[in-house]
């Protein structure tokens, strides 16, 4: 695609990734459930135009007034080339997400002691 896209459209491709705003993230889902007339389906059917996401051929209420949309690979191509960098961690802020990853019972101080980094 030769053009930027629009802030609420990368967020919406985003969010329909399960991705942060900077792409990142495992992709755990890939959908978006709104009615088309309200301000996110309307960017959601420019999106579908757009050749970034489709629309499911099914409404998932009682009324058939919400439809879901999924992200096309063209989509998820963007979402990679368009979000912007992450911000640059420093060393501290480094060792820190290291400690949250870890996904332990030690409060940070007990760890610190206890890690080699």
């Amino acid at each position: 695609m030769n053009r930027s896209m629009t802030k609420e459209e990368l967020h919406i491709l985003q969010h329909s990734l399960g991705v942060d705003q900077y792409g990142q993230g495992n992709q755990y889902r890939n959908n978006f459930y709104t009615d088309p007339k309200s301000p996110d389906g309307i960017i959601c059917e420019k999106l579908v135009d757009m050749g970034m996401m489709f629309r499911g051929d099914r409404s998932w209420d009682k009324d058939g007034d919400m439809k879901y949309y999924m992200v096309t690979k063209d989509g998820m191509w963007e979402v990679q080339e368009q979000s912007p960098d992450p911000p640059k961690l420093t060393r501290s802020q480094l060792r820190y997400k290291k400690y949250l990853d870890c996904d332990t019972d030690l409060r940070f101080g007990e760890w610190l002691k206890l890690s080699i980094f």
